[in-house]
């Protein structure tokens, strides 16, 4: 199958910084080469893949500081890839609704995957008027703000195999906190829950320049606590290290997250989840199995009595089966092959290995 991946230009794929995003991208993009596909990825110039790379834009907008229109780099992404449409059997768009006007007028079957909050009010005319262009959601808690979309599938994210593997020589002995400091991630109720708790807390987060007076005001004051240590942002590299050594990643949310990749981080790293009930937690987690789904902090400190019980080996199993990037890959070939089979197309190339 010739297959086309348009990642955004704000970062790299796969990231040199923080970008979920571009991450996810760069993992399926990998797993569909893998799994013999002829695969296209459009992105910036500083990407690094397996794919062929068509580079929309020199480098990553982010590391660019000369950019002040971010929308100009993507509407020459856009052109240059209609321009090339026809040699696809599918467009796969990474770009929320941007693709949607123009796409729509052409005969090469596309699917958007939003990656994003959805209860936004701006978004409802937006999907009124494109009620039939297909997209996929990353649970099925991201879709509920907007019914009267044109829901293909539901694919959950995916992580290469052996990129977060557990070490077995770490002994859990803390609680974690993985991803970025903001208002809705709630590390000060992580803060609560570890002294509830009894348990010492490491923060390995990084904190975006529009949540830095929030950092200094309201997060800054909780890190001088005994029980409390910061580190700051890591790469992947550090993260095995450092969810082995936990008893449980602590993922107190108060907003609906859409996905939430760091819970299956965590569980390729065998380590235990406890999570607020909020946005896709009751989907990804399996109560009682890769994790504790709980309400508050009295629930939380409760679940962690019990988290020595649960099989580290049996989440990482779990992870294995249902969060790697080629279950995610094959997950959307099906998508793929039901748009070429609605648009009764037929397929430019096929592949003998799962195509």
């Amino acid at each position: 199958m010739r297959i086309a991946q348009i990642a955004p230009l704000y970062e790299a794929v796969p990231p040199k910084l923080y970008g979920g995003t571009e991450r996810v991208v760069s993992y399926l993009t990998e797993a569909l080469v893998e799994l013999g596909h002829d695969v296209t990825l459009f992105a910036s110039g500083d990407s690094v893949t397996s794919a062929k790379l068509e580079a929309a834009w020199p480098r990553a907008l982010r590391l660019d500081p000369t950019i002040r229109d971010a929308l100009a780099p993507h509407v020459l992404l856009l052109e240059r890839v209609r321009s090339i449409a026809h040699e696809f059997d599918v467009l796969h768009f990474h770009l929320d609704y941007l693709p949607f006007p123009l796409f729509s007028t052409l005969d090469t079957p596309f699917v958007t995957t939003l990656h994003g909050r959805l209860d936004l009010p701006e978004l409802q005319p937006v999907f009124d008027s494109f009620p039939d262009v297909p997209v996929v959601s990353i649970s099925d808690s991201q879709r509920l703000p907007l019914p009267q979309a044109n829901w293909l599938s539901t694919i959950y994210h995916g992580l290469p195999e052996r990129l977060l593997t557990p070490q077995t020589d770490r002994k859990p002995e803390y609680l974690a906190f993985l991803g970025r400091i903001c208002p809705e991630k709630r590390v000060d109720t992580a803060i609560k829950i570890a002294a509830q708790s009894g348990l010492p807390l490491k923060i390995a987060a990084k904190v975006d320049k529009v949540d830095q007076e929030y950092f200094k005001t309201q997060i800054e004051p909780l890190l001088s606590q005994a029980h409390v240590e910061f580190i700051g942002e890591i790469d992947e590299t550090q993260k095995p290290a450092f969810l082995s050594g936990a008893k449980a990643l602590l993922f107190p949310i108060d907003w609906s997250e859409p996905f939430g990749l760091v819970m299956i981080e965590s569980m390729a790293c065998g380590t235990p989840v406890v999570a607020f009930n909020r946005g896709s937690v009751p989907e990804v987690i399996d109560h009682g199995l890769t994790g504790y789904i709980v309400e508050d902090v009295q629930g939380a400190v409760a679940a962690l009595q019990n988290i020595d019980s649960l099989s580290r080996e049996a989440i990482r199993a779990q992870f294995e089966q249902r969060f790697s990037s080629i279950a995610m890959a094959r997950n959307y070939l099906n998508s793929y092959t039901t748009l070429i089979e609605t648009a009764q197309r037929p397929v430019l190339r096929r592949v003998a290995a799962g195509g």
